[in-house]
């Protein structure tokens, strides 16, 4: 068997757990409660409801890390990122820089395809507003610890400093050699370890695109670094 097979039946075996999760009561009801209610202009559809897996290319050289999935975007989509405003830059971003074949994400089956590239998050079910707690963080830790120790990815791009910290401390716990003090979290920012280097950006949320804390160019800047870091 190939080792990108090996690494797909990992990440397959890892979905398959992720979306079966009832670990934390607070999200399980949270994210229920969103789907049997759904947002007026998304009435009708069908939402996801269920813990959010990561996606993506399973030879991945870059993995993003998010924070967790919108209530009525990927708790709505089932796909991460997928069907909010944060995805429409995130996914803009990524096209430009050659992980994405397109730039935009409305649904799980409108044809994105990553390259290169895994997108996955700290907490996988929609938090109320959009603050998990550090249990919750915690309890969800073991997901992205194998998802990290699978792919080995050579550049983690950390989208806000909530993923930055759950990084962190998946790194540590992996036993990778980490840099003390621990830098600290700043658009730009990168921390080099003895495995993936982090590379940190502001969080493409609507309170940071509408302040223009972050725009678009800033963004794309960050993706065209981590494809360049992940060639050397």
């Amino acid at each position: 068997m190939s080792p990108t097979r090996d690494r797909q039946e990992a990440l397959e075996a890892i979905t398959a757990e992720v979306v079966e999760c009832r670990r934390c009561p607070r999200l399980v009801a949270w994210r229920e409660e969103v789907a049997a209610n759904p947002r007026s202009s998304f009435r009708g559809e069908t939402y996801w409801g269920r813990p959010i897996p990561g996606f993506g290319d399973p030879d991945a050289r870059v993995v993003v890390a998010g924070l967790a999935p919108a209530a009525h975007g990927g708790n709505r989509t089932g796909r991460v990122f997928t069907g909010d405003r944060s995805g429409d830059w995130l996914f803009r971003s990524m096209h430009k820089a050659g992980f994405a074949n397109q730039p935009h994400s409305v649904s799980a089956d409108d044809g994105l395809r990553l390259t290169g590239a895994w997108i996955t998050a700290a907490v996988r079910c929609a938090p109320p507003a959009n603050k998990p707690t550090i249990t919750e963080r915690d309890t969800c830790a073991g997901y992205l610890l194998r998802e990290l120790a699978v792919l080995e990815p050579a550049v983690i791009v950390v989208l806000g400093s909530f993923a930055y910290e759950a990084i962190w401390r998946t790194l540590r716990d992996l036993s990778i050699d980490l840099p003390a003090p621990r830098p600290k979290f700043g658009h730009g920012v990168e921390v080099a370890t003895a495995g993936p280097l982090i590379l940190c950006s502001f969080h493409p949320s609507q309170q940071n695109t509408f302040t223009g804390k972050l725009t678009e160019d800033m963004l794309d800047g960050i993706f065209f670094r981590a494809r360049d870091l992940a060639a050397r």
